[in-house]
């Protein structure tokens, strides 16, 4: 009996506890995590590599990543021989065959890869000397046959074959050739005529222009000693010849004078492909880079953002409409809001995505918005600190992008202080309406007369015509 009452006392004053609770409420957040980063230690190599190591004891395992912070390179009638000179790297070296170099990085259970202007590696903390070894000696003495060069050459033109008729590989390249204009390195593209140009000789002239460590960074991190580490990092890169990069001066793309659409036609195109956009000045060290992407978030990133749920959850349009907002120190970076839309509906998403975009410049946006759209972010932040790569980003961006120190350990708090008026400010800075590009790539004979009658300001959108090299073009005859 007695246990029977002391179990009554319990529930009740479980359910007067209950009681109190008003779960109609969400609770109020708490204050941001304290994020502690380890600081790197770092040195500089004679021939300008720049080292820094995170000792990280947790786990037996090491990461590097190596990156070359060069300015834009154009490649012009060449384009492709930076693609091609990065997958020839990491086929062994002039001191072992690439077979041997690949079976000896399987056996020890690790991953090397290389790109055009980076490498990275993984392996066990026991086999890190190694692999640093392997990696160096790729890096620096790259074996470059023609054998391998003819094997690459012919994959990649397969590649452009391939996408003749992607409509959505297409859309993606004209964007920013149209953006940028075909003579910046962020406008030219891969061509069969233009990977035809390339040469051996080529790979290895780009290779000794621009592969070099005057701009690099190599970040450690993991199961290592700093001073071990950096014997071996001296030893092996020792060899990497000091020299320093071509650097070419491109004038800065403009926006347009006004908004416009650029039409490329696809005939096989069953959907059409959407991007209004715009050139911005945006660089993660400008103060208000925080709110400008938390006014990109609720516009369109992701399930939650404006663009989604008004394009895909209310009308029905698309499987999903997104925006995006880049950042670059060299030159313009892009804001853009996308989505794949039915035929029969491309001039209604267009209209629906300048709505949207001009609603989020001309109103604040809600409290509650933005106090789940700092969630996300925090949740995501906390969560990618477990990954060491993410620990090797931010040590890079702090190097490369003139950061503060404490730029990430007081990221949370500075993201947390962003208020609505911040985010609309943001917003009327970065997207533009009254010259933004608006580029469908689609099939003209069912889209084209709509699209020619989008009103704005009083008057139709005016209509431009391009090809699939980002030339302008006449009309089509879509009668025909």
């Amino acid at each position: 009996m007695k246990r029977f009452i002391a179990f009554a006392l319990v529930l009740l004053s479980g359910l007067q506890l209950s009681a109190q609770i008003d779960r109609s409420k969400v609770p109020s957040p708490g204050p941001a995590p304290k994020i502690n980063l380890e600081e790197p230690k770092s040195f500089t190599m004679a021939n300008g590599l720049k080292v820094l190591v995170v000792e990280n004891n947790k786990l037996p395992r090491v990461s590097v990543q190596l990156l070359i912070d060069n300015p834009p390179i154009g490649e012009g009638e060449k384009a492709g021989v930076a693609s091609l000179m990065g997958s020839l790297l990491g086929n062994g070296s002039t001191t072992i065959s690439k077979d041997d170099f690949n079976e000896e990085i399987d056996y020890l259970g690790a991953r090397i890869s290389f790109g055009p202007q980076s490498a990275s590696a993984n392996s066990l903390s026991k086999y890190f000397p190694r692999i640093l070894e392997l990696m160096a000696d790729a890096a620096s003495n790259p074996n470059f046959t023609q054998e391998e060069f003819d094997k690459e050459k012919a994959k990649l033109l397969t590649s452009l074959k391939a996408q003749e008729k992607d409509v959505s590989a297409i859309h993606n390249r004209l964007q920013n050739a149209l953006a940028y204009g075909t003579d910046h390195p962020y406008g030219e593209f891969l061509s069969e005529k233009s990977v035809g140009n390339v040469s051996l000789e080529d790979i290895r002239k780009f290779y000794i222009d621009y592969f070099v460590p005057t701009n690099a960074y190599l970040v450690i991190i993991g199961d290592v000693e700093f001073e071990s580490t950096k014997e071996l990092v001296t030893k092996h890169f020792l060899a990497w010849t000091k020299s320093a990069p071509l650097i070419f001066n491109y004038s800065d793309p403009v926006n347009t004078q006004y908004t416009q659409v650029n039409f490329i036609d696809m005939p096989n195109a069953v959907q059409s492909e959407i991007s209004m956009q715009n050139l911005i000045y945006l660089k993660m060290k400008d103060p208000d880079y925080l709110a400008a992407l938390l006014a990109n978030r609720i516009l369109g990133g992701g399930a939650l953002g404006r663009l989604y749920k008004n394009l895909r959850e209310d009308k029905g349009f698309t499987y999903g409409s997104y925006s995006r907002v880049g950042n670059d120190k060299y030159a313009p970076a892009m804001f853009s809001a996308s989505a794949s839309v039915r035929n029969a509906v491309t001039d209604s998403a267009v209209v629906e995505i300048m709505r949207e975009v001009e609603q989020i410049v001309k109103q604040t946006v809600t409290e509650e918005e933005l106090k789940n759209t700092k969630a996300k972010y925090v949740g995501s932040f906390v969560l990618a600190l477990e990954k060491p790569q993410t620990i090797a980003r931010y040590a890079l961006n702090i190097e490369t992008e003139g950061l503060p120190a404490d730029f990430y350990t007081t990221y949370l708090e500075r993201l947390n202080a962003v208020t609505v008026e911040d985010v609309q400010n943001a917003a009327q800075k970065y997207f533009s309406l009254s010259n933004a590009r608006i580029v469908v790539t689609g099939k003209g004979a069912e889209v084209i007369e709509s699209l020619e009658k989008i009103p704005y300001k009083g008057r139709n959108i005016p209509v431009f015509y391009f090809d699939t090299q980002a030339m302008q073009v006449e009309k089509p005859n879509y009668s025909k």
